[in-house]
């Protein structure tokens, strides 16, 4: 019995202290690939961003993408993708409002599926 007891113990910790660091691992990647966005999407306004920081903003999400495939789900990370990939392509043929509009819609998603995947009461019922 105090075996049985001892095990729960310790699997609920693991999995509370999991619990902890999935949360704040993807809360930390967000907020930089967030920064990333801000930088080129300030860029894209001013008309100075070229390719190149485009392309460097998706290896940047291709780098990050891998170590979030873990925690979560794929169909999430590919709307990312989609959105970021079109932003990039209208960079890459010099339409900047047009990359815009999918750039924010980037940055909406980088703050809410952190959000949505954090432990609150309107995410358990």
């Amino acid at each position: 019995m105090v075996r049985m007891l001892i095990g729960v113990l310790v699997s609920l910790s693991i999995l509370i202290g999991l619990s902890v660091f999935e949360q704040k691992f993807v809360n930390k990647t967000f907020q930089k690939f967030t920064q990333a966005m801000h930088i080129l999407y300030e860029k894209t306004e001013e008309h100075t961003v070229t390719s190149e920081d485009g392309r460097a903003v998706c290896l940047f999400w291709e780098e990050q993408k891998k170590h979030l495939q873990i925690w979560l789900p794929h169909a999430t990370l590919q709307e990312v993708d989609y959105q970021l990939y079109e932003a990039v392509g209208f960079i890459y043929v010099e339409d900047y409002d047009g990359a815009l509009p999918k750039m924010e819609v980037v940055l909406g998603m980088c703050e809410n599926i952190p959000y949505s995947y954090t432990l609150h009461i309107e995410n358990t019922l």
